[in-house]
C-alpha cells in the first residue's frame, strides 16, 4: 500500500497566513534520487560547455521572463520586502547566470602550463573533470540566490545536482523546481528534495560527490563530519559577525546610511550584515546620532514602499531576544528600538541600536541574525583591528575613510574573507570575486573562477609525442648517476651552467 508523503505546511512569516503545501520527500526515496543523478550524469557530463550553458541561459531567460512572480515567492515565504526579493535574491542570481554564461568555456576548457626544461619534449596541462553528483543544502535567508548560484555552477561544470532548499522556505525550492523544468533541463539533472533536518541528513548520508552547504557554523560542523567518514569534499558557507569600521575622515552620513542599511537589510538576517559598528571616538556620538535618525526614517511592513520585512525563522527571534537581555543586564544602553519584554508578538522585531557594550557579551561574540546593532567607539588603527578580529567568524568586513591608503591597510590586516571600503556587503554581487570565509565562517570559496572549479576534479596530464625511442631516466642506470649529478648540479646551482648541463643531458641520453 503506498503511503501519503506528508505534507509541508507553508507560513507567510509577515502575516501569519499558510500560503500552501509541499509533499515533503519521503526517506525512502533517497536512493532513488541518487540513482536518477547518477544516470543523468553520464549524459550531462558529456556535453561540451556550450551545450551545457545553452541550457543555462535558457534558464535565465525563464526566470526573466517570472520575475516579478518569483520576486513574489521569495517575499512571502521569507518576510522580506518585495524590493528586497527582486535586487538581493532575485538579481544577483540572474548576473550570477550571465557571468557563468560569459566566462564558463574559458574558465572550464583544457589549460596549458609550463613544464620544466627537466622533461624536455613534453608537454603539461589541466583539464576540469565534474565530480559526479553535487549535494546543495540552502538556507532560508537568501533561499533563491544562496541555493540557485552553486547549483548553476556545479551544473555548467558538468555535474548533476540534488537540491535541499531548507524548509522554512519551501515554496521557493519548488518556484526553482518549476523554472527548471521550465527551462527544459533533462530529467534527474536538477533534482530537489523538500523536508527538514531528517531528510537533509538523509542525503548527506547518502554518498553524493561532493557537498555544498550554506548556514549555520553548529550544521557545518555536523555536515563536515559525516562527510569526512566518507572522504567527501565539502564547501561550507557558514556564520558572520561581521565588523564595520567608520573612521573620523570618512563621510559620515554616507556610513551612517550604510550602516542602517548594512544592519537591518533583510531584517539583519544576512551572514553578512554589519554585526558590530566600530567609530572613532572624536566622532561616535555625532554618528550615533545620524545612525538614530537614519533608522527612526525605516518603514517596516510588507507593502511594496516598505523598507524592512519581518524575521522569517521564529527560533531565531529567542536568539536575538536572549542577545539582548544578556547585554542589558550587563549594562548596556538602548539608543533605538525596545527592551525584549515590550516587544510585541509576531515576527517584526523592533529596529534595535545598543551601546556601552563590550566584547564579552554574547552580542558581540555570536551572530545575532536579526536587526540589532551594537556601536563601540575606538581611539587608534590598532585597537579597532584588535577589535574587529576578535571573533571566531571572519566573512566580511567594512571599512569607512576617506583616506584610501589608510582603508587598504586597515583592510589587509583584518582576517576575513572580503573587506568593502566605503560601502557594505556588496562584494558577493561581483561575481568575479571568490566568496567564502575565513576561521569558523566557513571552508572553501566559490563565485569567480574558484565557484567553477570546486565543482571538478583537476586532471593533470602529460604529453609526449611517443617518438623517442627512450627517456633519459628509464633504465638501464649503468654510468648515469655522475652525470644525472653533474646535470642537476649545474641546472640548480646559483647561476646555471648551460653547457654542462647540455653536454651532461646528450651524454646521458648516449646510454639510454
Amino acid at each position: 500500500m503506498k503511503v501519503a508523503p506528508e505534507k509541508l505546511k507553508v507560513i507567510a512569516p509577515a502575516t501569519g497566513e499558510q500560503i500552501g503545501e509541499i509533499d515533503e520527500t519521503p526517506i525512502s526515496q533517497v536512493d532513488n534520487f541518487y540513482q536518477n543523478s547518477r544516470f543523468a550524469f553520464h549524459q550531462w557530463s558529456q556535453l561540451n560547455v556550450s551545450e551545457r550553458l545553452d541550457y543555462l541561459q535558457k534558464l535565465k531567460l525563464v526566470i526573466v521572463e517570472q520575475m516579478d512572480e518569483v520576486a513574489k515567492v521569495v517575499a512571502k515565504d521569507t518576510g522580506k520586502v518585495l524590493t528586497e526579493a527582486l535586487i538581493a535574491d532575485v538579481m544577483p542570481s540572474i548576473d550570477g547566470i550571465d557571468h557563468i554564461c560569459k566566462h564558463g568555456e574559458k574558465v572550464l576548457k583544457r589549460r596549458k602550463v609550463k613544464t620544466s626544461i627537466l622533461l624536455m619534449g613534453k608537454k603539461s596541462y589541466i583539464e576540469y573533470m565534474p565530480r559526479g553528483v553535487v549535494l546543495v543544502i540552502s538556507p532560508w535567508n537568501y533561499p533563491f540566490q544562496l541555493a540557485m548560484v552553486p547549483i548553476v555552477s556545479a551544473l555548467a561544470s558538468g555535474n548533476t545536482v540534488i537540491l535541499k532548499p531548507s524548509e522554512v522556505t519551501p515554496q521557493v525550492g519548488k518556484c526553482m523546481e518549476d523554472l527548471f523544468s521550465k527551462a527544459g533541463f533533462p530529467e534527474g539533472v536538477v533534482q530537489v528534495a523538500h523536508g527538514g533536518k531528517e531528510v537533509g541528513a538523509a542525503f548527506t548520508n547518502g554518498k553524493p560527490d561532493y557537498i555544498f552547504f550554506t548556514g549555520s557554523v553548529r550544521t557545518g560542523k555536523i555536515i563536515q563530519e559525516v562527510a569526512a567518514k566518507q572522504l567527501i569534499p565539502t564547501t561550507l558557507e557558514l556564520g558572520g559577525k561581521d565588523p564595520m569600521i567608520v573612521f573620523a575622515d570618512a563621510h559620515l552620513e554616507r556610513a551612517a546610511k550604510g550602516a542602517a542599511w548594512a544592519a537591518f537589510t533583510n531584517s539583519g538576517q544576512v551572514c553578512m550584515s554589519a554585526e558590530r559598528l566600530y567609530v572613532e571616538k572624536n566622532v561616535y556620538h555625532s554618528f550615533l546620532s545620524l545612525l538614530k535618525k537614519e533608522i527612526s526614517a525605516l518603514k517596516q511592513g510588507t507593502d511594496i514602499d516598505a523598507d524592512v520585512g519581518s524575521m522569517t525563522f521564529p527560533a531565531q527571534i529567542q536568539i536575538v531576544k536572549e542577545q539582548l537581555t544578556d547585554a542589558l543586564s550587563k549594562g548596556a544602553v538602548l539608543e533605538a528600538g525596545l527592551p525584549p519584554e515590550k516587544w510585541e508578538d509576531g515576527m517584526f522585531l523592533p529596529l534595535t541600536v545598543v551601546t556601552n557594550v563590550n566584547h564579552d557579551m554574547k552580542m558581540i561574540q555570536e551572530e545575532s541574525f536579526g536587526p540589532i546593532i551594537p556601536v563601540i567607539p575606538f581611539e587608534s588603527e590598532d585597537e579597532v583591528v584588535a577589535l574587529a578580529n576578535d571573533t571566531v567568524y571572519g566573512l566580511n568586513a567594512s571599512v569607512w575613510t576617506k583616506d584610501i591608503d589608510k582603508a587598504r591597510r586597515i583592510a589587509s590586516k583584518l582576517v576575513t574573507g572580503a573587506v568593502v571600503i566605503n560601502d557594505a556587503i556588496i562584494s558577493i554581487a561581483n561575481h568575479g570575486l571568490p566568496f567564502g570565509g575565513a576561521k569558523q565562517s566557513g571552508i572553501g570559496r566559490y563565485h569567480g573562477e574558484a565557484g567553477l572549479r570546486i565543482f571538478c576534479h583537476e586532471k593533470a596530464i602529460v604529453e609526449d609525442s611517443g617518438r623517442k625511442k627512450s627517456e633519459i631516466h628509464w633504465y638501464p642506470y649503468k654510468g648515469k648517476y655522475p652525470l644525472f649529478l653533474t646535470l642537476l648540479k649545474s641546472y640548480f646551482q646559483k647561476q646555471r651552467n648551460w653547457l654542462t648541463f647540455i653536454n651532461s643531458f646528450l651524454s646521458i641520453l648516449k646510454k639510454s
